[in-house]
């Protein structure tokens, strides 16, 4: 895994998370096992909440009003926990991507 992909959430990480900073510092465990280990990145524009009935009258062209406003941040979740926010960007010519924005910490305790 490249820290050019990805270096604000791979800076961010090395800053905050004691496990990492000890493995990098030489102390106990290798990093580099963990590196290929698959994760599921999801990108949440908005939710709707809908009746069943109105869910089943939906057809091709129809739209769904979100919880969100135009410009607002998008929800980062990796796998299936809220890790980030961030704006919607093209990518190249037809394709979309996240740029992060912010970070969000959360207590791990508990």
């Amino acid at each position: 895994m490249s820290d050019a992909r990805n270096p604000l959430v791979l800076d961010e990480l090395k800053e905050t998370d004691p496990a990492l900073r000890r493995a990098q510092q030489g102390g106990t465990g290798d990093l580099g096992a963990i590196y290929d280990i698959p994760v599921q990145v999801s990108a949440v524009l908005g939710r709707a909440t809908m009746q069943v009935s109105q869910l089943l009258k939906l057809g091709r062209g129809a739209m769904i009003e979100l919880d969100r406003k135009l410009g607002e941040a998008v929800d980062i979740y990796v796998n299936n926990r809220l890790v980030a926010r961030g704006e919607v960007v093209m990518v190249g010519d037809n394709r979309l991507g996240i740029t992060m924005t912010e970070i969000v910490k959360t207590d791990r305790a508990g």
